[in-house]
């Protein structure tokens, strides 16, 4: 995964595309979570102190590839140039004249945020004109949107083949460097923590996983679907039923290759998932009037136990519904085990990411992904489009 790092590109003078993820909540105008935006800070202030001129492209929410005013990117440029402390020119076009004589006016260490890309129906569709217009703008191009690389999109992977160079931002680095240590330089013992609703979703990342790590501690809604291949009682929970033969073969799979896959053996269960319901503890089954929502006290210590062993751990997925105070205990302890540890610990995906940030954790952490279904993919050894086009270091 040696790509060209932004540190390595000669950009003094030049004007540079910025594929960035800006994809964030914006309430009565303002930008309300500006964590992305600060992810950006890193790259954009290397490029500003090179010389170079900036030209920003991200997207917001999911418009129907035309101009919608709620998924302006307005409100993200006043907040960037509050984070900057420098002026951010915003551009009301992405491509076309008004783009061109924006990226024209830009002096060395200036920056640019065009609208978003996603109110040109060229974007999703990859389309190569609109990718060559974009192109036009600038001399080089820097992705730094991990969010978005697992998606051929034509400002994430089209765009590039028009540079000599397209490089890897700061952010990107360093989610290729911690994602790549889970997939392709795994240190042992490692442990990999799954959880979230459907064995669907998780099928590859599950054999990707069994191939690399030691053990596998699986939580979650899709804990029920396992337990309830192995014959155990699950009330109410969700079950992913057209996979319930699936979990009995990848349970089969881990063991015949001497992996370690742990399931819940007891949980915090109620009668329905709401606010305000009162949780209790059962054991391993669960009786026929109640639903499983998280983990309970013993599992969260076998989990601890294995996560206190481990030198490489990685977590995809909450432990339950921690949405919910009462069902929220699972999914701290894992973040606290992995705070105490003396492990590299990468948290990818946006429940867990949510939930190391809940509990106060992330800064606990080796690596929190930006990425929910970029890391998830990494995760299952694909090859992501807007990754494999920049050039190789």
């Amino acid at each position: 995964m040696a790509k060209l790092s932004v540190e390595r590109l000669e950009c003094r003078g030049k004007t540079v595309l910025v594929r960035v993820d800006y994809n964030v909540p914006v309430e009565n105008g303002r930008v309300s979570d500006d964590t992305r935006i600060r992810a950006s800070l890193p790259t954009l202030r290397h490029l500003i102190g090179q010389g170079a001129k900036l030209v920003l492209v991200s997207h917001l929410g999911r418009p129907k590839a035309k101009p919608e005013a709620r998924y302006s990117l307005r409100p993200v440029a006043v907040r960037l140039q509050e984070l900057l402390g420098k002026p951010v020119v915003f551009c009301e076009a992405t491509i076309g004249p008004q783009a061109q004589a924006a990226a024209s006016d830009l002096q060395p260490g200036g920056v640019l945020l065009l609208e978003n890309v996603r109110f040109h129906p060229g974007e999703e569709k990859n389309d190569a004109a609109f990718a060559k217009e974009l192109a036009t703008l600038a001399q080089a191009y820097v992705s730094d949107a991990f969010g978005t690389v697992h998606r051929a999109h034509a400002s994430t992977a089209g765009v590039a083949k028009y540079f000599t160079k397209a490089a890897a931002g700061l952010l990107i680095a360093k989610e290729l460097e911690f994602l790549g240590r889970c997939v392709y330089q795994p240190v042992h013992p490692y442990v990999a923590i799954l959880g979230g609703a459907k064995v669907e979703d998780k099928i590859a990342v599950i054999r990707s996983l069994l191939d690399r790590a030691d053990s596998l501690l699986i939580g979650g809604a899709m804990a029920y679907t396992f337990l309830k291949a192995q014959g155990h009682g699950i009330g109410k929970s969700l079950l992913d039923s057209p996979h319930v033969g699936l979990a009995g073969e990848l349970m089969a799979e881990a063991k015949q290759r001497g992996k370690a896959l742990l399931l819940p053996s007891d949980h915090r269960v109620a009668s329905e998932p709401k606010d305000g319901a009162t949780a209790t503890v059962c054991g391993i089954d669960i009786p026929p009037d109640m639903m499983g929502l998280d983990i309970g006290p013993e599992t969260a210590t076998r989990f601890g136990a294995e996560i206190a062993r481990a030198k490489l751990v990685v977590w995809n997925g909450p432990m339950g519904m921690f949405e919910l105070p009462a069902f929220a205990e699972g999914t701290f302890s894992i973040a606290r085990a992995m705070a105490k540890s003396s492990a590299i610990t990468v948290v990818g995906g946006g429940d867990s990411v949510a939930a190391v940030n809940e509990a106060g954790l992330a800064d606990k952490m080796t690596h929190v992904s930006t990425g929910g279904g970029a890391s998830l993919e990494f995760l299952e050894g694909k090859k992501l489009p807007g990754i494999e086009v920049l050039s190789d270091a």
